[in-house]
């Protein structure tokens, strides 16, 4: 059984930083590809950063320049790290992984339950 465990989250006031951690574990080959998305309250999840299996990233024009996500191949772990935090932006952030699991032969969506980051102003 794979699972992703995200770590990291709380409260932070406006201006601050943060980093998130998704731990991958269970049985699998490998982990392909990680994205981080965030839900705030109300509104629907939205897309924040990838990283894919060549190590090269891309953002969401809201955090771009002041998030940087990035991985731990061997130890199956991804991080976001979030700069300049805004009070609008207080989310449940997840994390997403596409993973080959052990015995198959195709990639596989997995996500987190979430952490919770609350920015204050």
């Amino acid at each position: 059984q794979v699972q992703l465990v995200e770590s990291g989250g709380g409260l932070v006031q406006s201006g601050g930083s943060l980093r998130l951690s998704c731990a991958a574990s269970g049985s699998m080959v490998f982990v392909y590809a990680m994205d981080w998305y965030r839900q705030v309250p109300g509104k629907q999840r939205e897309w924040v950063a990838a990283i894919s299996n060549d190590d090269s990233t891309n953002y969401s024009a809201s955090v771009k320049g002041r998030f940087t996500i990035a991985r731990d191949k061997a130890k199956n772990m991804g991080y976001l790290q979030m700069n300049r935090l805004k009070p609008e932006k207080t989310a449940i952030y997840y994390c997403n992984a596409k993973i080959m699991p052990l015995g198959e032969m195709t990639l596989r969506d997995y996500w987190g339950k979430g952490t919770r980051v609350t920015v204050s102003s």
